[in-house]
């Protein structure tokens, strides 16, 4: 009579490694994601004269504005000089989380190695 259950050719080893190695990978994307969060990213913008820190977590931290370009008259390039010193700390941000992530998973290829 066969056996019922379970998988022929020592599946269940292969399943409890693949188990394993996805567990291992989980706890260093969740110690990775906590050291992305603690970084700060800062973009300048006007020569230097406006700049934005943000963190990981993606929440702006500090604007810092050069004397100079605070000018009563203008208020709409200040803003614009904000505008785009904070999309690019923002786009430094994602960028390290992807290559995070790209590090983790590079290894994988398609989805998770099943080749979906």
């Amino acid at each position: 009579m066969a056996k019922r259950g379970g998988f022929p050719g020592g599946m269940p080893g292969n399943m409890n490694n693949l188990m394993k190695q996805a567990q291992k990978m989980q706890k260093q994307m969740e110690e990775n994601q906590k050291e992305l969060e603690e970084k700060e990213f800062t973009a300048a913008a006007g020569g230097g004269a406006v700049e934005v820190t943000v963190t990981g977590k993606r929440e702006v931290k500090r604007v810092k504005l050069s004397e100079e370009v605070v000018d009563p008259d203008d208020i709409e390039m200040l803003e614009d000089l904000i505008v785009a010193a904070t999309n690019e700390a923002m786009r430094q941000a994602e960028e390290a989380a992807a290559s995070v992530m790209s590090k983790l998973t590079g290894g994988l290829g398609g989805l998770g190695g099943f080749g979906f």
